[in-house]
């Protein structure tokens, strides 16, 4: 859809993600997707799950109608954050990453399982926000960079010119010595004397050889141009700050990743910076001097701006094995600070503040999507604060054969799709008959019910399996057309599916 379709229409943002004053940020693309379109978006990538692509497309929605709710009842909206409970592999992770990238939201995923209550070594539940602000700095300032990539790129190829054919200052060169007369007093002054005749014929050749270095200048452009000058040497000056190790800072073993993290950041930006010449091909000096640009050229306090509003407004967390912090495990051991990290969990989840080396994050509109499959536990197992945090809960089904089926052929990402355009890379072409897809499925379908279920995932090893010898040996092979039919799958997959130590063979 054009720019100019999207601003034409009432309520629609500028261009960028940026409200009118006053207002949030609000993603213009977001008024076309209706939950329908949104659930039809997933369906472009996931198979099944309709349950689930429901609940977090009204989750993705109620964002957008929020943006539209009075000053004054709009920070009273909070997000209804969602639990996905279901077994590995069904595509849990997948809806949360998808919705994200379909919203041009922050997005980041965290195990719950690596946080630790406070006081115990470990991460502290905080440090998701702040690894939610990096993500979004990073990608407002994506944006920026694509936005003067045009320009820089242009800076670039003058610097480059600079750099192959040094520029020499033509007036210092052409003008001539000061001569020195003496005074009355025994002094000198210095007087310059420049004929007319000679004076002209020196500014004409200053002239010719203006022209001369223009026409070389433009030759050099040419070559840049086409490449031919990539290998060749130049010397470039680079910044480079003061190693992190070398700075004497004790670190508390309780901070992993969090305010110690930060503190380093901020020590190293502080630290003055050192330049060094490097002499290195063309090709690495304008990967060099394009960031250089890029830098001048991006306002970081507005990208930091931007960012900030971007994740306090449109941030997703996706929180995995959310199970494995669940049910009274008092003891020793690993299992001893579960139920402390739900209580640390629990104020940023319903809203709090979070000090990061950007400023201060409201974590009150930010999206939790928690997921887990609740083998031994059950979502009642959380605390009861935690699970008034999370009120909306979809359980996602075991996929069948026939949904292997349509995820080996239907997503614009199919795996079938992968390995035919990896063996297209070496000039030949990857065939497989739908009766060869349909016995793939099948075997995946079976090791999963006799070994321990891991989802789609099995798909992944079974093909791994089955095409292990051809993408070994297609360099070498006369054959450029490859066709995978069910013998062919029976044959190549016959020990994995009779031998009772699958083990041995799948993981």
């Amino acid at each position: 859809m054009a720019t100019n379709e999207l601003d034409a229409r009432p309520g629609a943002a500028p261009a960028g993600g940026q409200g009118t004053e006053g207002e949030p940020p609000v993603q213009p693309w977001l008024d076309e997707l209706t939950p329908r379109g949104i659930v039809a978006e997933l369906d472009k990538y996931i198979v099944g799950q309709g349950d689930a692509k429901k609940a977090v497309a009204i989750a993705l929605r109620n964002r957008w109608r929020r943006q539209r709710v009075d000053d004054e009842l709009r920070d009273e909206i909070v997000p209804n954050n969602i639990i996905l409970i279901g077994p590995t592999g069904v595509g849990k992770t997948e809806i949360a990453r998808r919705l994200a990238k379909l919203a041009g939201a922050p997005f980041v995923k965290v195990e719950a399982s690596k946080f630790t209550e406070v006081g115990y070594v470990g991460r502290d539940v905080e440090s998701m926000v702040r690894d939610l602000v990096e993500v979004a700095v990073n990608m407002v300032r994506t944006d920026r960079e694509d936005e003067v990539q045009e320009v820089a790129e242009q800076r670039v190829e003058e610097r480059l010119l600079d750099l192959l054919i040094p520029p020499v200052d033509g007036a210092a060169a052409a003008a001539p010595a000061p001569k020195l007369e003496q005074t009355g007093d025994g002094g000198a002054q210095a007087r310059i004397f420049v004929a007319g005749p000679q004076g002209a014929v020196e500014k004409k050749e200053d002239a010719e050889n203006r022209e001369r270095r223009e026409r070389t200048r433009e030759k050099f452009r040419a070559l840049l141009a086409d490449g031919k000058l990539e290998d060749r040497e130049v010397e470039v000056e680079v910044s480079q700050g003061m190693p992190i190790e070398n700075m004497m800072i004790p670190m508390g073993g309780g901070m992993e990743g969090g305010m110690d993290g930060n503190l380093m950041d901020m020590l190293q930006d502080m630290m003055p910076k050192r330049t060094k010449r490097r002499t290195v091909t063309v090709a690495e000096a304008r990967r060099i001097l394009l960031q250089d640009e890029l830098d001048k050229l991006v306002n970081m306090d507005e990208v930091v701006n931007e960012a900030m509003d971007r994740v306090e407004e449109m941030g997703i967390i996706f929180l995995d094995e959310i199970d494995k912090i669940a049910g009274d495990h008092a003891g020793m051991g690993p299992d001893v600070s579960r139920e402390g990290v739900q209580r640390d969990l629990l104020p940023v989840v319903e809203g709090s503040t979070v000090q990061t080396k950007y400023g201060i994050v409201r974590t009150d509109h930010i999206l939790f999507i928690a997921a887990g499959a609740f083998h031994v536990s059950k979502p009642s197992d959380l605390i009861p604060e935690l699970q008034g945090r999370f009120p909306i809960r979809v359980e996602l089904k075991s996929l069948t054969e026939a949904d292997f089926v349509r995820i080996l052929t239907e997503p614009k990402n199919a795996l079938l799709t992968q390995y035919s355009a990896l063996v297209k890379a070496e000039g030949a072409t990857l065939e497989f008959t739908p009766e060869g897809v349909d016995e793939i499925a099948r075997i995946a379908a079976q090791v999963n019910e006799r070994m321990e279920n891991i989802g789609a995932r099995r798909l992944h090893t079974v093909l791994t399996t089955l095409l292990e010898e051809i993408l070994f040996d297609l360099p070498e092979m006369e054959a450029r057309e490859i066709k995978i039919d069910a013998d062919r799958v029976r044959d190549r997959l016959k020990a994995i599916v009779e031998d009772e130590d699958l083990r041995k063979y799948i993981l």
